[in-house]
């Protein structure tokens, strides 16, 4: 069976046909760092982790890149002269790039707690300026763009009009019409520049109060917020690629308009295949500042959130978002974390049981009536791991099916059940499947001491530290730091005299 995917621009799913034979490229949109990643996060980066890790299985040569977004835009956020990452840099008392480095690395500590694998290329907004500048001058020369007082904005009813000279209307992903856009457009400032409504910023004459700034052909500025995504995927991935991906919510109008401005540079769609993954709600409710349940995911590892009944390890949120198809909602509430939790306690338990399954002498068991069938139970159920990822990634099917082999497994373990049921071929494929599946293809791994209690140990040792060199017992605190090192655990004083911890 050949590889499936629901393909959001055609609303439908299609057969996997890479542009370059054995080679995908990838482009998922990134973080903006203007804050700590938070629960919304996970989800998105999880997901195409598993989507990289599968096409990586199916002998893809994969460049996948993701773009971290470091730049003050945001005009579609409805605060269009604000610059957010140099407001929170005032408030932090950092410099812009400062704070953009402190959650860049704090991004990045979250993505390796979830085990997901670096892009190929993880480019920034800032680094691109050029690219940004040229397109937009390309844009305008083509005729659907216009400077407005060192602002420069795409002309969508232009664009629009002419659009099957060129490439797709603006509206084709997210199946709005114009008049609808219009409708729901936010009262902006400034809208007075522009001819349309829908109109939108591909720079930005930047205030004086506005710190990131770059000097432009239309005087000093910023990107907007979809030029960017626009430039650095065409820089590395080409005029057209195989897969966009990214949540749900940016659908529009930021993939719109990156479709739009690609369109006009290049005559063609810039991705084949779009590929959304769904939103998280919290208890049944949306995630927003407005509910006060966004949930930062250095509160989801320490518990420490008013809506968190304790603390949850990576690897248990990891497996919790495989639980679910990537394209349907997602719920996060302590209960299903908590079953979460149990589940994949339960599942790695019996593949460590299973990698183990040689070592146990049943030669002489008797295969009783009915048993003889549960061979070709198993080859079914892991024949079915192939089919249900390659119908657009179901990992929620392929967990469940694992489920199903986690009862044979204990039942051999505990001689209920007969080794020699199955057939030599059958246990060494057994054993490899789950390998590559649950380790390669998840990416999941053991939770260390039960998940948080790791953590609770190491901080108990780094108060100890803390107490013998306030005594000045050095001898103490040095052997607690020598010892934690030569364990993989590297300790990290700063000037504030808090400790933290990295493990290696």
């Amino acid at each position: 069976m050949s590889l499936k995917v629901y393909n959001s621009l055609s609303r439908k799913k299609e057969d996997f046909k890479s542009i370059t034979e054995g080679h995908v490229g990838m482009y998922v949109c990134g973080p903006t760092v203007s804050g700590e990643s938070h629960l919304g996060h996970a989800r998105p980066y999880v997901t195409f982790d598993v989507i990289h890790r599968y096409l990586k299985h199916l002998n893809y040569k994969v460049r996948y890149v993701r773009n971290i977004t470091d730049a003050g835009h945001f005009e579609e956020e409805g605060r269009e002269a604000e610059d957010k990452i140099a407001k929170k840099a005032l408030l932090e008392r950092l410099e812009p790039m400062e704070l953009v480095q402190k959650y860049t690395n704090l991004f990045h500590w979250a993505m390796n707690e979830f085990n997901t694998i670096p892009p190929s290329i993880e480019p920034t907004a800032t680094g691109h300026i050029v690219e940004q500048i040229v397109m937009i001058e390309k844009i305008i020369k083509e005729g659907y763009a216009y400077e407005a007082n060192g602002s420069v904005y795409f002309d969508v009813e232009k664009y629009n009009t002419d659009f099957s000279k060129i490439g797709m209307p603006y509206g084709i992903l997210s199946g709005r019409n114009l008049e609808d856009q219009l409708d729901t457009t936010r009262e902006l400032d400034n809208q007075e520049e522009k001819r349309n409504k829908a109109d939108f910023a591909l720079w930005k004459n930047a205030p004086p109060e506005h710190i990131m700034r770059w000097p432009s052909p239309w005087g000093e500025g910023f990107p907007g917020w979809h030029i960017e995504c626009s430039a650095m995927s065409n820089k590395y991935l080409g005029e057209q690629f195989d897969i966009h991906g990214g949540g749900m919510d940016l659908q529009f109008p930021h993939h719109e308009c990156e479709i739009a401005q690609s369109a006009v540079c290049n005559h063609k769609t810039m991705a084949k295949y779009w590929i959304h993954n769904n939103m998280i709600t919290i208890n049944g409710r949306k995630m927003g500042k407005s509910y006060n349940n966004v949930i930062k995911l250095s509160e989801m590892f320490t518990g420490e959130h008013p809506l968190l009944e304790q603390a949850y390890h990576p690897m248990t949120i990891r497996f919790f978002i495989l639980q679910s198809h990537y394209r349907s909602t997602l719920d996060f509430g302590n209960e299903a974390l908590k079953g979460s939790e149990k589940a994949m306690k339960r599942l790695w338990e019996a593949y460590q049981v299973l990698l183990k399954l040689d070592e146990i002498e049943d030669t002489q068991a008797v295969v009783l009536e009915g048993e003889e069938d549960i061979d070709a139970k198993v080859n079914t159920l892991l024949a079915e791991f192939d089919e249900f990822m390659n119908d657009d990634f179901n990992t929620a099917k392929v967990l469940a099916n694992m489920f199903e082999l986690v009862p044979i497994i204990n039942g051999i373990q505990d001689k209920h059940i007969p080794l020699n049921v199955l057939k030599v071929e059958t246990l060494i494929l057994l054993k490899q499947k789950l390998k590559v599946y649950i380790e390669d293809i998840f990416g999941l791994k053991q939770e260390q001491l039960g998940g948080n209690k790791l953590d609770s140990v190491l901080q108990l040792l780094i108060t100890i530290r803390k107490e013998a060199k306030s005594k000045k017992d050095f001898v103490t605190s040095d052997k607690i730091r020598n010892e934690l090192t030569n364990l993989g655990v590297l300790l990290k004083d700063d000037k504030s005299g808090e400790t933290t911890y990295t493990i290696q």
